[in-house]
């Protein structure tokens, strides 16, 4: 995807750089050590800080916010960064709760980011299922993300946001080609639930890939927290077992812009 830099600050919080848009993913900020509360007695403990400071990010056009709901995708020094934003978009229930203005998506509906002298960006949001089925009440909504500007012929730039595998990813693979995914690993677990996941796990995101065809996969979400169960050793032996898989998997450095190739 030519043109485009991400930066992973850590977790799931990427700072994506596209034709003069600087666009920040689920902003979380705060210094390892505090355990948060994911509700029905789940909780984890923040491992490690980000590898970026949010003054050293710089300014940020927009965030695209997956959902507001737990801490590891938005912290206390996420919701501040909030405020010196232009937009925010995340899902109706987040921006119903957020202390100001945002979008509310719904699955597969769009607004765009515009602004004098840079090209207009197509946000659609996509669906997400953070957990097993029917559990939307306990963990709450959550959504993905496909961007899309002009000139763009190899795909949108997509980011699946915590979700599972399920019916959803595969409306996605069906409906968007996908040049670049961000894809939100780490096999989520708490030991109150047992061995239920809450988020994809690599061979979850082998079957995916497999459907999507992306050119470029990159994990985020998948280090830094307690409840994270698989990490980037693990998700990439399980990669190498799929090899048509695990050539277009770029593992990005903590900290560094790159190209989006990797």
């Amino acid at each position: 995807m030519d043109g485009v830099r991400l930066t992973h600050v850590g977790g799931p919080t990427v700072l994506v750089e596209v034709a003069g848009w600087r666009l920040l993913t689920d902003p979380t900020f705060d210094p390892p050590g505090r355990r948060w509360s994911f509700g029905w007695g789940s909780s984890s403990r923040k491992l490690t800080g980000p590898a970026l400071p949010v003054a050293d990010v710089g300014p940020v056009d927009a965030v695209l916010l997956t959902h507001d709901q737990h801490g590891d995708n938005l912290d206390e020094a996420g919701r501040a960064l909030l405020a010196s934003v232009d937009t925010v978009v995340t899902t109706p229930s987040a921006a119903s709760r957020l202390e100001r203005p945002a979008v509310g998506l719904t699955p597969w509906a769009t607004t765009e980011l515009a602004a004098p002298g840079r090209p207009t960006i197509e946000v659609t949001a996509t669906p997400a299922r953070h957990g097993p089925p029917l559990s939307r009440p306990i963990v709450g909504d959550a959504t993905g993300f496909a961007l899309r500007w002009p000139g763009q012929d190899d795909g949108v730039l997509w980011i699946s946001g915590d979700t599972v595998l399920f019916g959803g990813l595969r409306e996605v693979a069906r409906r968007l080609r996908v040049d670049t995914a961000l894809l939100h690993l780490g096999r989520v677990r708490f030991g109150i639930t047992g061995p239920v996941d809450y988020t994809m796990t690599a061979r979850d995101a082998v079957r995916l890939c497999r459907e999507l065809r992306p050119r470029a996969v990159v994990p985020v979400h998948y280090e830094g927290w307690s409840h994270f169960t698989e990490g980037r050793e693990a998700a990439d032996r399980e990669f190498a077992r799929a090899p048509d898989v695990h050539r277009t998997v770029h593992w990005l450095p903590l900290g560094v812009a790159v190209g989006a190739d990797g």
